[in-house]
Order: structure tokens, then sequence, then C-alpha cells
């Protein structure tokens, strides 16, 4: 009898949230502070966060609008959800940290 097994490495790219309310849209699909009609966007966003292993694929779509941010958040990428959301994270090692969900406007 042949034994096989699997070893299954689950990648979690998304480590940490500064945004509490961005933890609880991820997690549970709702949110106190993000409009009812960007939940579906902002959800698709960080789920495409989630799954990339290297930054630049984020590019693709080009609606995600990648881009190093500056000023006081330097250090920083975000994404667009919209005109007036972006997904804002940090990308280190392969993994973002310290996601959230910015109000531009």
């Amino acid at each position: 009898m042949t034994v096989v097994t699997h070893r299954v490495t689950i990648c979690r790219v998304i480590v940490s949230f500064k945004d509490p309310d961005a933890r609880l849209l991820y997690e549970t699909g709702k949110s106190r502070r993000i409009p009812a009609t960007l939940r579906k966007a902002a959800m698709r966003k960080l789920v495409t966060l989630n799954n990339v292993d290297e930054l630049d694929h984020l590019e693709i779509p080009p609606g995600n609008r990648l881009e190093p941010m500056k000023g006081d958040r330097t250090g920083q990428h975000s994404i667009r959800i919209n005109d007036q959301f972006r997904v804002c994270f940090i990308w280190r090692d392969g993994n973002a940290y310290e996601v959230e969900i910015v109000d531009y406007h």
C-alpha cells in the first residue's frame, strides 16, 4: 500500500491591517465606513492584493493605477478603488503590511 501525502502551504500576502474597517471588510464583507456602493470593488482590490506574489503584478489591470506614494506616505504604495478611495499599503519581502482604505477627497 502506498500512502501519498501532500503538504499545502497557504501564502498570505496581507500580513497586517492599519485600518480596522479594512480588516472587517476583508474578513466579513461588511464595513461601517466604506459606502455600500463601493464595498464589492474594495473587496475585489483587497483580494487581488492578497493574491499577488510580486508588487508589479498589481499593475494589471491598469485601472488599479498602482503608484508609490509621496510626502508623509513615502514608503507606501496604493491602488485605486475609484477616484475617491484607495487601498494603501507597505510592500516588503513579498507581503503587504499596514493595509488601509483611505478616502482621498
